[in-house]
């Protein structure tokens, strides 16, 4: 609807999209259009040349150990039943010993 109305007054030819100001680091509103380009031209240069940023030291420490039993319970315990297999195609269900996988079946009446 939008781009008909700007159709519309365009064949008018009362059509004058409303123009932003560009303004200067100092809220300046820049009036002259060979200022306006040096402006976009200094924007984009500060925009797409950012300075160089050194990486910060990233020393973390990472357990290389295996996980002990008591993790693999805690993270068997903590999957939830009805969800979808993994990439190894087991099922949370499958995996726990205690549970009752007819308690999830429906029964059609």
């Amino acid at each position: 609807m939008k781009q008909l109305y700007d159709t519309t007054k365009k064949l008018s030819g009362k059509y004058s999209k409303p123009e932003r100001p560009v303004k200067d680091k100092g809220g300046k509103t820049i009036t002259e259009i060979q200022q306006q380009r040096n402006k976009w031209v200094e924007y984009f240069e500060e925009l797409l040349n950012p300075p160089d940023i050194e990486a910060a030291q990233t020393d973390l420490p990472i357990d290389v150990n295996p996980p002990t039993k008591e993790e693999i319970r805690m993270a068997v315990r903590q999957t939830k039943n009805g969800k979808a297999a993994g990439p190894d195609n087991i099922p949370a269900e499958a995996l726990k010993p205690n549970c009752n996988t007819t308690d999830h079946r429906r029964t059609i009446s």
